[in-house]
Order: C-alpha cells, then structure tokens, then sequence
C-alpha cells in the first residue's frame, strides 16, 4: 500500500473512532451529525486543493508549486519533485541540443536542413555563405526560391545523390568551388552538406600545370638530342659538325640535369618537415661564394658591387641558404644586359638582417611580381632559355625562406633593373663583433656544385 491510500485510510479510521466514542458518550445523533460535519469539511478541503492543482497544471511554472498538509503536501511534494527531474531532462536536452549546433557551426562545412517540403529548416554559419543565405530571414523558403542556379534545381529534383555537385563562383568569394551532397534522412527530411574545394580544386590544377610544364620543359632538350643523335647515325658529317653537335647535344643534356636537379632539390625541401637548425653560418664564406659564382657567370660583362656589414650574422642552413641567395644572384646576372651594374648587399634594418641583390638589367612588370616564385613561370620564356634558368630557382628561393621564416620582398621598374630583398626573423638575425666576424676560424663552405644556385 502507497503512502496516499496509507494516509486516506489512516483518516478515514480517526473519523470512525471519533464517531464511535462520540456515539457511546453522547448517542447516535452528535455521533452522526460529526461524521457529517468532518466529511463535508474534508470534501470541500480536496476540492479546494483539486482546484488548485488545476490551476498548477493548467499554467505550469517551475518553482510555484503549492504547499499543502497532510495527503495533498505530499501529492504537491511528489508533483514538484516530478517536475524537478523532467526540467533536468530538459535542460540536459537543451544543453545536447546546444553543443549539437555548436559543433555544427565549429565544422569547416556548411550544413543545411530540409523539411519534406524542401524548405529550409536550419543551416549554418558556413552554408550560410556558401550559399549567400540568412537562417533567419530564409527560414521555412523553399530553397529552390533562393538558389535558382539550374545545375543545382536539376541535381534536387533529380533524386540522384550518390555523386556530389560542383557549383563554382558561389558565396561571397568569387572564383570558388563549391561541392555540394545531399543525403536524405528521416521522414522524407534532406540533409545538404556543402564544401570549400577551391584550394583542392587549385592544388589539382597546380599539379596538371606542373606535369604539363615538366613536360615541356623536358621535350624540348630531348627533341634536340633525339634529332642530332638521329643525323649523327644517318647521315655523313664532318668532324666540325660532329663536334658542334655533340657540343649542342652536351648543353642540352646539361639542361635536362639541372631541371632533374632542380627538381630533387624541391621535393627534398618539400618533404622535410624539420626546420632548419640554428647553426651560425660563416657569412664571409656565403658572400664570398656568391660574389665568386656571380664573377664567372658574368665573365666579366658586368660592374659586380659587395656592401656588406660585418656585424650582420645568420642561423640556419647553410647549404639551403647558400642555394637561395645564390638564386638571387644569378637571376641578376643572367638578366641584367652586358655593362649593367649588380649590388649584393648583407645590413641591418629594425634589428633584421636584410640581404639584397640590386640589378640594372630589364626589370619585371608589376603584374608579373606576384607569381614569380611560381615553378616554371617565366616572364619571357626565350629569353629564360638563352640565359640557362630552369624556372625552378625562385622557387626554390621561397621553399627555403618559408623553412627559415623570412620573408622575400621584390621592387621592380621596367627597363631600370630590379631589387630582391630577403628579411629574416628576429632569431636568426645574429649581431656579431666585427673582430670575430672578420677573423673567423669556421672552415670555408664547401664548393660542392650541388650546393650552388640552380
């Protein structure tokens, strides 16, 4: 028996008692009339407590339920301690529900939700750009009412979901690549998830440029030995002609090595996920280097200028930097016309240690500068064979500031030359007393060919 039949039960045999003493002290009647009396009172009682139990279900409020004795305190005890545990259900729902979106909104792609309808039920933040919507304002539309692109409509009407569609210039970023899948849930319900693709989409685009350029850039040496080998078998030649082939035949095999090289060098940059350490490196060995390889690749047709700081000093790599900086220096000289005037310089500035590499050859147009450090990109082609390049040495100039952190800024005037300036960070910028600077006991950098500029 529960406490409620409990508690009737046990009033129920009070009034009983009461009656039966009343009955052998007083006699029937008074016996009665309190029977009576005490029935009417508890029945106006309960109904006074029913209907404020009404009023509590009718507008429910946590934290106002009544009080009560007896039998209706503990229906009002009970009733409160009910409502208690479904508010904590509640809020533990809400709390689910909240996470549930915040984790939706924390997600890099958009989702957005379909009632049976097609219409919007709730998106996120990021479909919200995607696909240039407002959740509140847009809610309940039909989505085919705000996106009207055709290749979207035919892809949702269509009822065929198993490949993703690719929309392309959406959101608010034009020239992007949206991929869109729709999955369908629940009664009839569709769930559309949207993803950013246009990095994919350019990496792709990258690589099909990249096998292409290589392509080319391969097909053209090996075309010429092909054709030279070919006369040299087939057809009777002198022995100057002989030798002026095989000459021709040397540059161009040479060429192909130094593209195959080029090529090793970058990936070995690109595989290596360690930064470089913070070996001091001995300057006046790197600049001597440098001036040393830019003097015989010049031959003597150009005016070649050092303004170097002793102080200035540098951590990292020095067969990586060696590679850079030599970059820069033959850039300048194969571009810079017989007579031109090319400065390296190694300062300070802001605390930075800046190395530039002035030229006073063609110079470069604005919209060119930008994709400079691009493989294989050239702002004149011929003139980029003729002078030797590869169009991989920039790139490997950027692959190895991006490892020491620095920074490759370009100035350029067309027909007044061009300055690279390569700034490096704070912790591999070291100040130096010229003393130790100038009569360093480090050992020369090697003069390894693999170690000079592409």
């Amino acid at each position: 028996m529960n406490v409620i039949w409990a508690r009737s039960a046990a009033i129920l045999i009070s009034l009983v008692v009461a009656s039966a003493g009343i009955y052998f002290l007083a006699g029937p009647v008074p016996a009665l009339a309190l029977m009576c009396v005490s029935l009417l009172g508890l029945l106006a009682y309960y109904l006074y407590q029913i209907d404020r139990l009404w009023k509590v279900l009718d507008a429910p409020a946590y934290g106002e339920i009544p009080s009560a004795l007896g039998l209706w305190g503990e229906v009002y005890y009970r009733l409160h301690r009910l409502v208690k545990r479904w508010r904590t259900q509640v809020l533990q729902v809400e709390q689910q529900h909240t996470r549930f979106i915040q984790a939706i909104q924390a997600s890099p792609n958009g989702v957005l939700m379909l009632d049976d309808a097609d219409q919007i039920e709730w998106c996120n933040d990021v479909a919200e750009q995607h696909f240039g919507l407002s959740a509140r304002r847009d809610v309940r539309q039909r989505i085919t009412h705000l996106i009207r692109r055709p290749e979207f409509v035919h892809y949702l009407t269509r009822q065929r979901f198993d490949d993703p569609l690719l929309m392309r210039d959406m959101g608010e970023h034009k020239h992007s690549v949206i991929a869109v899948q729709i999955l369908p849930y629940g009664d009839n319900r569709k769930l559309v998830i949207t993803q950013d693709i246009t990095k994919l989409e350019n990496t792709e685009a990258m690589r099909r440029d990249f096998v292409a350029n290589v392509s080319h850039e391969l097909k053209t040496p090996l075309t010429v030995l092909t054709g030279f080998l070919e006369t040299v078998r087939d057809l009777p030649v002198s022995e100057e002609d002989r030798k002026r082939y095989l000459d021709m035949m040397l540059v161009q095999s040479m060429r192909m090595q130094s593209i195959v090289e080029d090529l090793l060098a970058l990936a070995k940059l690109e595989s290596d996920a360690q930064p470089p350490g913070q070996e001091l490196v001995y300057v006046p060995a790197l600049m001597a280097h440098l001036v040393h390889d830019a003097e015989a690749l010049s031959q003597e047709r150009h005016h070649i200028a050092t303004e170097v700081d002793p102080s200035v000093g540098l951590r990292g790599s020095e067969s990586e930097l060696l590679s850079a900086l030599g970059n820069l220096v033959s850039n300048a000289v194969r571009y810079t016309p017989a007579g031109g005037r090319i400065t390296i310089r190694l300062s300070w500035e802001d605390g930075h240690a800046v190395f530039a590499v002035a030229d006073t050859g063609l110079g470069i147009a604005a919209e060119h500068i930008p994709r400079l450090t691009e493989r294989f990109y050239r702002v004149d082609r011929s003139r980029s064979r003729d002078t030797g390049g590869t169009g991989l040495g920039l790139a490997i100039v950027k692959h190895v500031l991006s490892r020491h952190h620095a920074d490759l800024r370009v100035t350029s005037e067309v027909g007044r030359g061009s300055v690279f300036r390569i700034i490096f960070p704070l912790d591999r910028s070291v100040r130096q007393p010229v003393e130790a600077a100038m009569g360093g006991t480090a050992m020369p950098l090697p003069l390894d060919p693999s170690k000079r500029a592409a």
